[in-house]
């Protein structure tokens, strides 16, 4: 081949090649954007919003021994106060797990709005005994009032079927709030929402 031919040629194949090498390329691909950390941060959360419906009178305590007490305790005493009402026995592990949240509510919120009060309706026999129900408040370092309601007057004014199950009570004396079951860290923030809520309403007009 001459020489100039051969120029010619070579200089068709380089200006194919540099063709081919600019089709198969493509765009230059963007830069990425900048991410901080690996995932997504979370929104925050805002105050938990709790229903809290008007379920009906609480009705009057039905008891006679109670422990932790002077005496006889009556829901009627406590109209202006949120009252925390519990049904438990003492050997159930859901009302001993349970006992901790209700304790720590007691201790930020014991007061002249708030209190607590336990109602012990026995599942078996041997919690029907009192001495074992008083051992109980001891080892558990339980302060509030307790009702011993063996023959289950107040169980069944609350139409109970659970162990353990937690109610509110509102100034006026009306339930607001039921939870049955323990609690869990976490599931107890509705509670607690639950607690200031009913705390930040308006006293009883005498």
């Amino acid at each position: 081949m001459h020489s100039k031919q051969l120029v010619g040629a070579t200089a068709v194949i380089l200006f194919l090649t540099l063709l081919l090498a600019a089709a198969c390329a493509g765009p230059a691909a963007p830069e990425p954007e900048n991410v901080v950390g690996a995932t997504a941060v979370p929104p925050t959360r805002g105050d938990i919003v709790v229903d809290l419906p008007d379920l009906g009178a609480a009705p009057e305590f039905q008891n006679d021994v109670w422990l932790n007490s002077d005496g006889p305790v009556t829901l009627a005493e406590q109209r202006g106060k949120v009252v925390l009402l519990e049904f438990w026995t003492f050997g159930c592990i859901n009302c001993q797990r349970t006992i901790p949240f209700v304790q720590e509510w007691q201790a930020q919120y014991e007061g002249d709005d708030f209190t607590v009060i336990s109602i012990h309706y026995p599942e078996f026999a041997y919690e029907r005994e009192i001495d074992n129900v008083q051992d109980a408040l001891a080892r558990y370092d339980i302060t509030y009032p307790v009702a011993i309601d063996n023959d289950r007057h107040t169980w069944r004014a609350y139409n109970q079927r659970y162990w353990p199950t937690t109610y509110l009570i509102d100034k006026n004396g009306r339930i607001r709030y039921q939870h049955i079951g323990e609690f869990s860290r976490g599931s107890d923030q509705e509670a607690v929402a639950a607690i200031e809520a009913l705390m930040a309403e308006l006293d009883p007009v005498d």
